[in-house]
């Protein structure tokens, strides 16, 4: 089969066509045939065009996927080959930098990456932006943002886009959880302990501090000018300047 045939396969096809037959005309087959699935991957983390570098650690994942691909564990090669190629991808970002990512962007994005492996398993292929924006609550140009974030600097992520489709009783909207995790940010190392030990531990004053050593006065000060802080924050304004 010419190499121009190949590239019109499928990635199970193309991948059934290379064993039968491991040539480098059909290995490029297969390689032409994988290109869309590892676009869609890199351009998932990629806000913009995606580079070389993740495109080609992308074609090194589906290397690898073909040198141990087992069929008789179930799993189609598409199915296969993208858990590795997104995994080279991922490897490649965090190998090249790492930053910090707020708590609640730490947690979206774990859902991302279960959601998307969980339907890899049922379905055989990635699923779109649109897809997981739809089956997590989050805008669908929040999603690339999403999956940006502790990849590249947190400023250089697009947090307005990072939003809630829609509303759900007695949680807060994902674009709140954010604006609230910045401007806890911006409390001193003790303002966040008298904040964690009252509201999240449910202390009374007197409790806290005796946790902290410090008197009941003290954590009062300390709560007051921790929501003032907080206030200032969530209204916009930085009381620290």
């Amino acid at each position: 089969m010419a190499g121009g045939e190949t590239s019109q396969l499928n990635l199970d096809q193309a991948h059934a066509v290379y064993v039968a037959s491991p040539t480098e005309e059909t290995l490029r087959g297969l390689m032409d045939s994988a290109r869309g699935l590892i676009f869609h991957f890199a351009r998932m983390y990629s806000r913009d065009h995606p580079d070389e570098d993740m495109v080609q650690a992308g074609y090194e994942g589906l290397i690898k996927a073909l040198k141990r691909y087992d069929p008789d564990r179930g799993a189609s090669f598409t199915t296969y080959a993208s858990h590795l190629i997104r995994g080279e991808i991922r490897h490649y970002l965090r190998r090249e930098s790492s930053y910090y990512r707020p708590g609640c962007l730490v947690d979206l994005q774990s859902r991302v990456e279960r959601f998307i492996d969980e339907r890899l398993v049922v379905t055989g292929e990635p699923p779109d932006a649109a897809t997981i924006a739809e089956a997590l609550n989050v805008r669908e140009e929040g999603v690339v943002e999403v999956l940006r974030a502790g990849l590249v600097p947190l400023d250089s992520v697009d947090l307005s886009k990072v939003r809630s489709l829609r509303y759900e009783s007695f949680r807060l909207p994902l674009e709140d959880r954010i604006t609230l995790h910045n401007a806890i940010g911006k409390l001193s190392e003790v303002q966040r302990r008298v904040v964690d030990l009252l509201f999240y531990r449910d202390m009374t004053q007197q409790e806290a501090a005796d946790e902290l050593g410090t008197s009941q006065r003290q954590v009062s000060r300390l709560l007051h000018r921790s929501l003032a802080t907080l206030h200032d924050a969530l209204e916009g304004n930085d009381s620290s300047k």
